[in-house]
């Protein structure tokens, strides 16, 4: 899914990354063009027609996108897309960029697990009254199937990495709305007793994960304190850059049926055309899809570019928001350099 300004830039990075002379194996796209002028062009028809070639094939790469404030404008395509394919949650890990340093010392991985729709997103607002009697209203709702896809997810994931599950929503003063996830985390903790469990009040979490540096964690969390505590978590290891961001949606059994990536980051117009932005969250999108081909080739090739990235950011190739003096095109350069390498020498060494 292509986007704008310099988020169409680093996807194309992505892309020269997962070329079959890279990677050893070809990928079969299909293209949408959800940039701004495109989406306004078809009236948001690209972004529904994205959405089904998602739900038929499993998997979705998207470029940054631009989302105008004008009302009566297309308005924001995550919003289309995660309704269209019943997106349940996303997930970021922030996790050590080498040369890096992190905010309080913070090296072991975080891995937040966000309610995708619903709470304050897309709630009905409205306002009563005039002058300093106005009152602002807002109805905020969530639903047990995606509270539950949260908790299920997240105890998963913990297990999958020998983490703990920390935190939660703040159900001591909102029982009955927030309570419904708490309830859904107990319920898993339940199923899942081998993974640590650890809950927490939303605002003990925060201040928590100041002086956390050894466990690694994962976060359930709702969709407003999911989206605040993501970023938090993404700066604490000094760069927003450093990770992906994955929208995912479940069969009822709760396993991944489609599965959407990008950058967390937005389309940077002050960097656009210099050649100056960082592909390393871009890059990273595109290696956290091949870990769900359920393949061998593309489970290599997915290590290798992870294991290529962080390399290349330690070696001290660095564009200027890490400290470095790289272009964007020479920091793929040498990511592709090492994916090649690393995916020879493995296959060289098969059967040692």
């Amino acid at each position: 899914m292509k986007g704008d300004q310099t988020g169409q830039e680093l996807l194309d990075e992505a892309l020269r990354v997962l070329d079959p002379n890279v990677i050893g194996f070809e990928i079969e796209f299909q293209t949408f063009d959800l940039s701004l002028e495109h989406r306004r062009k078809t009236n948001n028809k690209v972004v529904y027609e994205a959405a089904q070639a998602m739900k038929r094939t499993g998997f979705g790469l998207k470029a940054a996108t631009i989302t105008p404030e004008e009302k009566g404008d297309v308005g924001s395509p995550n919003a289309i897309l995660r309704k269209e394919i019943d997106g349940k949650v996303i997930i970021r890990t922030g996790r050590r960029i080498p040369g890096v340093r992190p905010v309080a010392g913070t090296f072991a991985p975080i891995s937040v697990i966000r309610m995708a729709v619903g709470d304050a997103y897309g709630a009905k607002e409205w306002r009563e009254g005039e002058g300093l009697d106005e009152i602002a209203y807002r109805t905020e709702t969530i639903d047990r199937k995606t509270c539950r896809a949260v908790a299920e997810f997240a105890f998963r994931h913990a297990k999958k990495t020998n983490a703990k599950v920390f935190g939660g929503p703040k159900y001591t003063v909102s029982p009955v709305y927030e309570g419904l996830l708490k309830e859904e985390m107990d319920q898993a903790s339940q199923k899942y007793p081998e993974v640590r469990y650890e809950p927490q009040l939303i605002d003990a979490t925060y201040a928590l994960l100041i002086n956390n540096s050894g466990d690694p964690l994962v976060i359930p969390a709702l969709n407003r304190d999911g989206d605040c505590l993501s970023d938090m978590v993404l700066q604490l290891f000094g760069s927003i850059a450093g990770s992906e961001s994955i929208l995912m949606s479940f069969d009822e059994e709760f396993n991944p049926q489609v599965i959407m990536a990008e950058a967390p980051h937005g389309t940077a117009p002050s960097l656009f055309g210099k050649n100056v932005a960082n592909p390393m969250a871009m890059i990273l999108a595109s290696a956290s899809l091949l870990t769900y081909f359920g393949d061998a080739k593309a489970a290599a090739a997915s290590r290798a570019i992870y294991e290529a990235v962080i390399e290349t950011v330690r070696e001290g190739v660095r564009t200027a928001d890490l400290g470095g003096s790289a272009t964007t095109t020479e920091f793929t350069n040498e990511v592709i350099r090492k994916v090649q390498t690393k995916l020879e020498v493995w296959t060289t060494l098969q059967g040692f």
